[in-house]
């Protein structure tokens, strides 16, 4: 399967959407922008997407939640450590509730992964990141079994960026 992400102001991503209406779109937005996504297993309709391989899927994406995406710059020779553990995860989170999704996306035009991840709602995800789950998922970070521990792999820092489904302004004239 293929993932491929595009921006663009809402107006300009909207028509996108309209004018594909067989394709599965969905806008999601931030204060800083919104990002168009397109989950297809052939090509995309995006004239220059930031192109990625799912390489683990769970659930579908909806138009509205709250998503997470954890960027993840990984070098060439962490990639198959990295997607390994990723394919060999315990699944402890699609237990929890307000859970909706995952994709563990592997980039095919950079060295940045993404892990996104959909909740009903960013209490849901705060949650997450308190419960006994989490803290079994993660068990090995910061410690020399940990693959965060492999400086080699990741040439820099993790950061995250977070959305919510788009939701147009209504006029209010």
């Amino acid at each position: 399967m293929n993932f491929y992400i595009t921006q663009g102001t809402p107006n300009y991503l909207n028509k996108i959407v309209t004018q594909y209406p067989n394709e599965e779109l969905i806008i999601y937005q931030n204060e800083d922008r919104c990002i168009l996504i397109h989950e297809t297993s052939g090509d995309t309709i995006f004239s220059e997407p930031r192109k990625y391989e799912v390489v683990d899927s769970v659930g579908e994406f909806l138009t509205e939640g709250f998503i997470v995406c954890n960027n993840i710059p990984v070098t060439d020779e962490g990639r198959p450590i990295f997607e390994y553990r990723f394919k060999n995860r315990a699944g402890l989170i699609e237990k929890e509730p307000g859970f909706i999704a995952i994709r563990v996306l592997r980039p095919l035009n950079s060295d940045t992964y993404i892990i996104m991840t959909m909740w009903e709602s960013e209490k849901d995800f705060k949650n997450w990141q308190q419960s006994k789950a989490y803290e079994q998922a993660h068990k090995k970070r910061g410690t020399s079994e940990g693959i965060d521990h492999q400086k080699t792999y990741f040439p820099r820092p993790s950061y995250v960026t977070t959305y919510i489904g788009y939701q147009e302004e209504e006029d209010t004239l």
